[in-house]
């Protein structure tokens, strides 16, 4: 759900990487993750170009046998597929707007504000992006899908076309920039899920952790929300106004929570929630006393104890 405008002012600060760590500033186009084979504007991009390289207006993020993720406005991540291609049109924070050349690529958004206007153009059809969710774009077979969230299709005239979550619209525009005009939503099975969806859901069980980290580092420092860059995991994540949820029910918190140990595990929501005060519930697993590591992550692939990263989907690696 978006927030009310007059949240918009901390902004501000949503652009302020992690200054404790000297990261650069993120922004949106900045590249966060590179898996295998990827380019920008035809420079090869690795691991070394995270953080620092980003995709400005004009130029073109590919991908081989490869992926690529993308920050967006803050809180918003873009994934790129293998054999994939998006071209930045405007990285503004009041209009950012990419447009999908070929191959697939999908869309988690934690965060956004009334202010935001995030478009994806995909066979010459804008799509808007209305509210928190994940979607996915195919330049392959035009379409664009909606898991969870609400999205809006250009239909022409200044009119655009629902889209709900559970479905997916055919966009049969063409080239020339004229939108589709018959075709309507469809109700789709948002349990056959494919590779690239299970992909995204890792990337962010990633960022969760990441961010649980950074919410322990941070404790007390009274940043405000936006994308902090994690030193150990060598990305940005990001931190809310809030406590929240991903699409796929990965926890995330702000800073100075200190109350965020718990339960951890995946899935869509599955009726995760939070509780004020000095206690801390997640899920069905169990409720821990307030203090940042105090117990740490009991569930599956989370935190354990003060010693940072341990077992679950980091294979007993990370930070210790």
């Amino acid at each position: 759900m978006r927030h009310k405008p007059t949240m918009i002012a901390l902004l501000g600060l949503a652009m302020v990487g992690a200054a404790a760590f000297a990261a650069p500033p993120a922004q949106p186009g900045t590249v966060n993750y590179v898996e295998g084979a990827a380019s920008l504007d035809g420079e090869t991009l690795n691991n070394k170009n995270v953080g620092n390289a980003t995709l400005e207006a004009g130029q073109e993020l590919n991908t081989a046998a490869g992926k690529a993720e993308v920050l967006l406005t803050p809180g918003v991540f873009l994934r790129l597929d293998d054999n994939s291609a998006v071209k930045m049109v405007s990285p503004d924070l009041t209009l950012t707007q990419v447009e999908l050349e070929k191959g697939r690529a999908a869309v988690e958004v934690d965060e956004i504000h009334d202010q935001n206007n995030l478009e994806v153009i995909d066979h010459g059809v804008t799509t808007r992006l209305d509210k928190t969710g994940y979607y996915e774009f195919d330049a392959n077979q035009p379409e664009a899908m909606v898991f969870k969230g609400m999205a809006k299709a250009e239909v022409g005239d200044g009119k655009w076309r629902e889209i709900k979550s559970h479905h997916e619209l055919a966009l049969t525009g063409e080239p020339n920039g004229q939108p589709l005009t018959k075709e309507k939503p469809i109700d789709f099975d948002t349990r056959a899920t494919d590779e690239l969806y299970n992909w995204n859901n890792l990337r962010s069980q990633y960022l969760a952790e990441a961010n649980n980290q950074m919410a322990g580092e941070y404790y007390g420092a009274g940043y405000g929300p936006g994308w902090f860059w994690d030193p150990y995991a060598f990305g940005y994540t990001y931190m809310g106004f809030e406590p929240f949820a991903s699409p796929f029910g990965w926890g995330f918190y702000p800073f100075g929570w200190g109350g965020f140990v718990g339960g951890y595990y995946g899935g869509w929501y599955g009726g995760r929630h939070w509780t004020n005060g000095p206690y801390y519930h997640y899920g069905n697993n169990h409720v821990a006393r307030g203090g940042i590591y105090e117990g740490g992550f009991r569930g599956q692939g989370g935190f354990h104890g003060e010693s940072g990263f341990h077992g679950g989907a980091m294979g007993g690696g990370g930070r210790r």
